[in-house]
């Protein structure tokens, strides 16, 4: 990739579409670093090549993940220098980069907090405190009363440069809580369980995953160990309040991952392996936490799926048979494995079903559609209710932690212009109620934003989705500058959900654009499928053709489009600048 062009290109777009006295363009005199070359023969496959650059990736990468100070001085020396590169060539944006800060600073209210969540006789909340980093954690009893601080994430976090806290879990006798820490950057957790009537905190296991299961007795705690390459690779058993580890189980296998988690009806831990292809679930029953895992059915390439507890039976979630877009299958609770499944659900191509929910009356479960999230509810017989819709063209909505025994599904919608909201639903009559909402960061929104769906046309006649978000009253005489992004890739959809800085961008004439490619699952495990292996290239042509349509519609024009992506996203936007790379500033 041209990263010196692609640099400069960024801090000319930020200074064209600023809306601004003029700037000077970043200095094009700025010389930039030579990157050394120390010649590497790799082969691979029977083929081989030269990597000039191989030596920037440290061989002791391992160590470097746990202490970068162990890093080569050589590497670090290189870094500096291209750091230092970026800050010159990025200097005339200094006064536009400290406004932007600002404003959006101003559009953040302090203190937005979801509302409180019922779970059984305690309602839990989770605030920060003005200027607090770290969140704090607190119950008070469902009927009302005083309130109890559980964890102070900010106490926690003193003294370490760096703090992650994750899962935060009260058991379900309400007499622990549970989380866990990185105080590194390595993802390696330390878990965490304090005893709610002494107050005192035991210092669980360390080398998690972050992940952890304690029994609804609050005798056991699963947990994920990381191994030296940082991959979840088994799960142990140990008594809550310390005590010897016992192997539950160890995936020996380095193409599939492992996940632990705890039924909606706390009955059973559910220890997931499971790669982009293939799948299977062993069960534990929580009532006999020492017994061996149930293996539910034996991974089969190709085959994934999962399981939810409901009642008497488990709702198993497939793409066995065919089902590429997957179905629901009942299986009763005694005898889960494959020989009973029976259909309940059938595929319907293009709608995907992503994710479910069990309560004890009702059965959730959210379909994806041309990128979109829906939710169904089903009574405790099987019979579905009409989607919930949303009048919007583009969104996301997720569910949000339940008590089993409610009649009440709780979850959050937004979309770009939409700030999130915390939506109640009576699953008996689908009325939902919004219970909070985040407040709008200015006067005009969200009603002085649009947000629109159009579609490019692949070289194959594919049509791709493009979701888009102006201002309202945005100049349509004359193309405006653009930002595209993308993922396209795991089978992840980009959820197209509400930001600030995106607000920002509108508000000084830009059209911020997301192109869906191929890649990801915004229509269907086939939009996944198609660009896997050998396809993988659809999901770079599909975003030059997003590009390509934004142009010929009039949206933007050649010269005045940023791409942008993170992660494997980065891919996406690399590959596209290789394939059709500019030339300089707009």
């Amino acid at each position: 990739m041209k990263r010196r062009t692609f640099l400069m290109s960024i801090a000319g777009a930020a200074i064209a579409g600023a809306v601004r006295p003029a700037l000077a363009w970043a200095d094009t005199a700025i010389r930039p670093p030579v990157t050394p070359k120390h010649p590497l023969r790799i082969e691979q496959l029977g083929r081989v090549r030269i990597d000039d650059y191989a030596w920037l990736k440290p061989a002791n990468w391992k160590a470097v993940w746990r202490d970068p100070s162990l890093v080569d001085p050589a590497i670090v020396a290189y870094l500096d220098e291209e750091n230092r590169y970026c800050d010159a060539v990025l200097a005339p944006t200094l006064p536009l980069q400290a406004e932007l800060k600002a404003e959006m600073a101003a559009r953040t209210a302090p203190g937005i907090a979801p509302p409180p969540q019922i779970d059984g006789s305690f309602a839990y909340s989770v605030r920060f405190a003005p200027g607090a980093q770290q969140p704090r954690y607190w119950r008070r009893p469902a009927g009302g009363g005083p309130e109890t601080l559980l964890l102070d994430g900010q106490a926690r976090a003193a003294g370490h440069t760096f703090f992650h806290l994750a899962n935060p879990t009260p058991s379900a006798d309400a007499t622990l809580f549970a989380w866990a820490e990185d105080v590194t950057g390595a993802e390696k957790f330390t878990i965490y369980i304090k005893d709610l009537a002494s107050g005192a905190i035991t210092e669980g296991p360390h080398d998690g995953f972050g992940d952890f299961v304690i029994t609804p007795d609050s005798r056991w705690l699963f947990w994920t160990w990381r191994d030296a390459s940082s991959r979840p690779a088994r799960i142990y058993r140990r008594p809550v309040r310390g005590g010897e580890d016992v192997l539950v189980y160890e995936e020996t296998d380095p193409a599939f991952l492992i996940h632990l988690t705890l039924s909606g009806s706390g009955r059973f831990v559910f220890i997931r392996a499971w790669n982009d292809v293939t799948s299977e679930v062993r069960l534990v029953d929580t009532q006999a936490a020492d017994a061996a895992p149930l293996l539910v059915e034996p991974r089969r390439t190709g085959h994934l799926y999962s399981l939810e507890h409901w009642g008497e039976r488990f709702a198993v979630l497939t793409n066995g048979d065919g089902a590429e877009d997957f179905k629901l299958t009942l299986a009763p609770a005694a005898t889960p494995q494959r020989a009973f499944w029976r259909d309940w659900t059938p595929e319907q191509r293009g709608r995907t079903i992503i994710d479910m929910r069990a309560f004890a009356g009702h059965f959730v479960r959210i379909d994806r559609v041309e990128g979109n999230p829906t939710l169904v509810v089903a009574r405790l017989d099987g019979q579905w209710a009409a989607p919930l819709t949303f009048d919007e063209p583009a969104y996301t909505l997720a569910l949000e932690p339940s008590d089993y025994a409610s009649d009440t599904l709780r979850f959050t919608f937004e979309s770009p212009r939409t700030p999130k909201r915390w939506i109640d639903c009576d699953m008996a009559s689908g009325k939902c109620v919004v219970v909070a909402a985040q407040p709008a960061p200015s006067a005009d929104a969200p009603d002085g934003y649009v947000v629109r769906r159009v579609y490019a046309t692949a070289a194959d006649g594919t049509r791709v989705p493009i979701t888009l978000l102006h201002r309202k009253d945005l100049p349509r005489a004359r193309p405006a500058p653009l930002m595209l992004t993308g993922y396209g890739s795991y089978g992840i959809s980009y959820e197209t959900g509400f930001s600030i800085p995106n607000l920002s961008l509108a508000d000084r004439g830009w059209i911020w654009a997301v192109a869906h490619v191929r890649g990801g699952s915004e229509k269907g495990r086939g939009w996944f499928e198609q660009a896997r292996k050998l396809g993988k290239t659809l999901s770079f042509t599909d975003f030059t053709a997003c590009a390509e349509h934004l142009i010929a519609t009039g949206e933007t024009d050649k010269g005045r489009i940023v791409v942008h992506g993170y992660s494997a996203g980065g891919l996406l936007a690399g590959a596209a600048e290789n394939m059709r790379p500019t030339s300089g500033p707009p």
